[in-house]
């Protein structure tokens, strides 16, 4: 045995209250470095099964063991052909295991101390790179399993570093990563401070998971919803849909499942105290709060809001297309479309519909083109009668001219037939 002391069981405890390693996987791995270290220093393949560690905690000592089975005699008792080598290493004759335990019979297994003289030094230094090995496995699996639990979630950490255009964000055992696309433009991450971020991702790496996080995802602001807004926790408010654009205006749709309950109302709270608390922590992004409505018509002319919308024409409402056309007064078109088209965009995304928005004057120019249209067909129309009306008199008059040449008993229904087909020819 080899005596290791009591100083390898603080440091595993150690472990274990920092960065939550058990202090069994520690002592495992000990024990499995002490085993991976014999068979290399007495040349024995992997495949050798009967050797095992054995880590006495109340004295401190660790040794290596060898598992035999007690034989009356030491012969071949299986196909496999094995060298007496081979057999001596599984097989211990019960004279000689009664001098190692005196209550062994035929056909029990006995562990044989096989630890080396000189042994210590090997065992450490392979233990070393088996023990740093599994805490990294271990510290993976647990940081792994941590943030896929986590995942979809809003979480606080501290900003580290900016990378690359890559904000390193410090979450608790393990630094995420917030990529460019998901920072909200104009932001500055200083490091030291504390952000609030959405765990986007976590993938599976040789090292520690990479975890992806947010700072400009819709969900942030639900999360924040739910967090200031009571109703919306006990779920007598519900979020319906959100669309965000971050760092300059999001639109939520709320509708409450209790008529005496403003939806809207309790999401911005008295005075307006829960609003303003979601605004700071989104450093003033506008929010518009939407009443939601199973009514297409009122749910549009909601989303648009703060624009007045004059009428809501339905154009395809089924699976495969919603379009609606949106009139507003024309002092009201910028707002309704917003800047760079801003206020429309959220409005499509927040409903799920496509939105062509006109003013009064537009619509009416349409129209009165529409009428000018129609009445331009109308008039073609009413020509193709008259030159078809005209032509049919001339038939007709040229049919009674011939009819007028001829007697009376010529006059037969073959003949009158016979010159219109002359007269169409011609």
């Amino acid at each position: 045995m080899i005596k290791i002391g009591t100083a390898l069981f603080e440091a595993c405890e150690e472990l274990e209250r920092e960065r939550g390693i058990s202090k069994e996987v520690l002592i495992d791995s000990l024990c499995d470095a002490m085993v991976a270290a014999y068979k290399r220093h007495m040349h024995l393949g992997r495949e050798v099964e009967n050797i095992d560690a054995i880590l006495d905690e109340q004295t401190g000592e660790i040794g290596v063991f060898m598992t035999k089975l007690v034989v009356k005699k030491i012969e071949q008792d299986s196909e496999e052909e094995l060298t007496q080598e081979q057999l001596e290493s599984r097989q211990i004759t019960l004279k000689d295991a009664k001098e190692i335990a005196e209550d062994v019979e035929v056909g029990d297994e006995i562990k044989i101390e096989v630890t080396p003289e000189q042994f210590g030094r090997i065992a450490a230094q392979s233990a070393k790179q088996v023990i740093t090995q599994r805490i990294r496995e271990a510290e993976r699996n647990l940081v792994l399993q941590e943030f896929i639990d986590k995942k979809g979630t809003l979480t606080t950490g501290i900003i580290q570093r900016v990378e690359n255009r890559n904000v390193i964000v410090n979450i608790g055992k393990t630094d995420a990563i917030m990529p460019q696309r998901e920072q909200i433009p104009g932001e500055i991450y200083k490091p030291g401070n504390r952000i609030r971020v959405f765990v986007l991702n976590v993938k599976e790496t040789t090292r520690l998971p990479q975890v992806i996080v947010s700072h400009g995802h819709a969900e942030i602001v639900r999360e924040l919803f739910e967090l200031e807004v009571p109703e919306i926790e006990d779920g007598i408010v519900e979020i319906k849909s959100i669309s965000r654009e971050a760092g300059f205006r999001t639109k939520i749709a709320v509708w409450s499942n209790d008529p005496e309950v403003d939806s809207v109302g309790a999401c911005i709270g008295p005075r307006g105290s829960r609003i303003q608390t979601i605004v700071s922590e989104l450093k003033n992004e506008k929010i518009d709060i939407v009443r939601y409505s199973e009514d297409p018509v009122e749910y549009i002319v909601n989303a648009l809001s703060p624009a007045r919308v004059v009428s809501v024409d339905i154009l395809a409402d089924d699976e495969y297309s919603k379009e609606a056309m949106v009139v507003v007064p024309d002092d009201q078109l910028s707002l309704a479309i917003g800047r760079e088209g801003q206020n429309v965009r959220l409005a499509h995304k927040l409903i799920g519909w496509k939105i062509d928005i006109k003013s009064v004057s537009q619509m009416e120019k349409v129209e009165a083109a529409n009428i000018q249209q129609n009445y331009a067909e109308d008039e073609i129309v009413d020509g193709e009668d008259l030159i078809q009306e005209s032509e049919t008199e001339e038939i007709s008059g040229e049919i009674a001219e011939e009819m007028s040449q001829l007697d009376e008993e010529d006059i037969t229904v073959d003949s009158v037939e016979e010159a219109a087909e002359e007269i169409a020819e011609e």
